[in-house]
């Protein structure tokens, strides 16, 4: 079974991709230069990723003492994929970009995704890049971005520390002018980083010539001391190797070093890694300090890295989306070729009748039929936030804005949703293998220990659900909450005109109503632990009620087409998500309208 038949769908019959031509920076663009990109990432990830996906699980990474050992399969996937252009394919041909809309290019990664997500494609390497076009200096990009987007340098996120985690505030590595005259260094202020980073996925191999890590650390004030909070945080560049102004190595180890790899679960092909920056294993002109260059303002590092940051959320939804996808094609390809048992009724009694496929039982159809509406939700989802992405760089003003605001609102579902349910679709892509799933004898394991990360990484539900509930719906006096529900209201009009999708429309407008409710309940005491006591079940509700809208919205489009298999699976789907799924959201949006206190109020000694 091969996912280019959903994606043409959605790029084409749903989302009109091909509209986007109509702008000057797309004008050279047809659907025959948007299909070669498809065939030739869906080709490089066929060849190059999915034989490997195994392998690149059992053989972990290993460190020598000097440098980490991975398989020569990953060497060969990231030198295919940068050889590709899919680093920089949504750059300026002047820097050596395709111009590619970004709705094309997550659809594009998508292959590689589903091919191997463990050996990984580019997606921290193009964010680091990408933030440094948008806060960098000519020199910061050109030494560092343009060097990514080529393939030569690769790019990490340094964010979180062993005693801080999550807790950005928290953060206590350091960071102090390098001597006099640190201003005036070309490729930025120059400073001295000492301290710890933990959870750098990619932190350190030997894939490629150099590694650029964006670290966030805190300038001491005129006291040597660290401001409290996130005010004080500032954003560095710290290669592991230095170079000189036109980006060549200058033969010279910076002061970074791996202190260990995390042994994970899942997605073991890419070292996850803690960091010490400055400790002295590496002195730089005999010197301990990692070498770092401020990018931006002192103090404004994390609205820098929220670029990233927010950019780095929606491919974790794509990652997750992904890997729920490839548990549910193998367990249809499964389901389809396993004889087991007999139908139901009168006739399944008859031990001497032949056995019929698993997939004609109705709770594998069910469960069969949930991983679809999960997945394929999703990736309409992650491509209707790329489409956004795409309106708020070339759209007029007033669409760019629009935009802009809803994938505000619509980032946390973009990460947390699939992160969640496309989990649960690898869950029961296990269960549809029934014992064989849970041996490695079938890759639907591995999808689920590869998937397990998402929930985690990119910020918790708890986060995504402060972040939902306490800022997105809020900000702009509610403007990105009003827009959403009126791109659902305009969807909802067109669906209640069609007879078949007319009890689907009002159900999702009753949804709608609810969780506008629930805004405002939560929030009636305007006190946020009253509020944000059930962040992460507003999240679930919210969330599904987009998913709602998604696929109505594609269920629209589906309709208009004739009659096919495809057709009716995804009009099925639509149902099914409508009749098991939406419900749920009552139980969720009950403890958010009571504010109830339940878990938050519950002393620590009755645990």
């Amino acid at each position: 079974m091969s996912l280019r038949p959903t994606l043409d769908f959605l790029l084409h019959q749903w989302l009109g991709v091909e509209s986007l031509r109509s702008r000057e920076r797309f004008a050279d663009h047809s659907r025959e230069t948007f299909d070669a990109v498809l065939d030739t990432c869906e080709r490089i990830a066929r060849e190059k990723y999915a034989p490997f996906n195994r392998l690149v699980d059992t053989q972990e990474p290993q460190f020598d003492g000097e440098k980490v050992i991975l398989p020569q399969a990953t060497h060969d996937a990231q030198k295919a994929y940068a050889e590709s252009g899919m680093l920089s394919a949504a750059q300026d041909y002047e820097v050596g970009g395709m111009q590619l809309p970004y709705t094309v290019e997550a659809s594009a990664n998508a292959f590689f995704a589903m091919g191997s997500v463990s050996i990984g494609s580019g997606m921290l390497t193009t964010g680091n890049a990408n933030l440094l076009m948008k806060h960098g200096t000519e020199a910061q990009q050109r030494v560092f971005a343009l060097n990514e987007f080529s393939g030569r340098f690769s790019g990490t996120m340094c964010l979180s520390e062993p005693q801080a985690g999550s807790s950005l505030s928290d953060v206590i590595t350091r960071a102090l002018p390098d001597g006099d005259g640190f201003e005036n260094d070309p490729l930025g202020p120059r400073y001295r980083l000492r301290g710890n980073k933990m959870w750098i996925s990619a932190g350190e191999h030997e894939l490629t010539e150099n590694i650029i890590h964006l670290v966030l650390a805190k300038i001491p004030d005129e006291n040597g001391k660290l401001v409290p909070g996130v005010k004080g945080i500032s954003l560095f560049i710290v290669p592991k190797k230095l170079v000189d102004t036109d980006g060549q190595l200058t033969g010279e180890r910076n002061d970074v070093a791996l202190a260990g790899l995390n042994h994970k679960c899942g997605w073991r092909g890419t070292t996850n890694t803690l960091l010490n920056f400055g400790e002295g294993k590496y002195p730089v002109r005999g010197e301990a300090g990692a070498v770092g260059y401020l990018v931006g303002q002192p103090g404004k590092g994390l609205q820098c890295m929220f670029h990233m940051m927010n950019e780095a959320r929606i491919g974790v939804g794509m990652a997750a989306t992904m890997l729920g996808m490839a548990g549910y094609h193998a367990s249809l390809d499964y389901a389809k070729n396993r004889p087991q048992g007999r139908p139901m009724g009168a006739g399944g009694k008859d031990a001497s009748a032949p056995q019929v496929r698993i997939i004609e039982h109705a709770d594998v159809k069910r469960m069969l039929l949930a991983q679809k509406s999960y997945c394929e939700g999703a990736l309409a989802l992650e491509l209707y936030c790329a489409r956004l992405v795409d309106e708020q760089h070339t759209g007029d003003a007033q669409a760019a804005d629009d935009a802009r605001l809803l994938l505000e609102v619509l980032t946390p579902i973009a990460k947390s949703w699939p992160s969640e349910w496309c989990l649960e679709a690898n869950s029961l892509a296990i269960q549809v293998h029934g014992g064989y799933g849970y041996t490695r004898d079938f890759p639907v394991e591995q999808y689920w220990r590869d998937n397990r990360l998402n929930m985690i990484h990119e910020g918790t539900h708890g986060i995504q659900g402060m972040d939902l509930l306490g800022r997105k719906v809020l900000m702009e006096n509610g403007k990105g909450l009003q827009l959403l529900a009126g791109r659902i209201n305009a969807t909802l009009e067109r669906a209640i005109q069609i007879p078949e999708l007319a009890a689907h429309a009002n159900a999702l407008g009753q949804a709608l109503a609810q969780v506008g409710a629930a805004t405002k309940a939560a929030w009636a005491t305007g006190d946020p632990g009253d509020a944000l006591a059930n962040a992460v079940p507003y999240l679930q509700a919210f969330g599904h009620t987009v998913l709602a809208w998604i696929w109505l919205d594609v269920a629209l489009a589906a309709h208009a087409l004739a009659e096919s298999p495809a057709r009716t699976g995804r009009l099925g789907a639509m149902r099914y998500f409508f009749h098991y799924e939406l419900p749920k959201i009552g139980a969720w949006l009950q403890v958010v309208s009571a504010r109830d206190q339940t878990c938050a109020s519950l002393p620590e000694a009755a645990f």
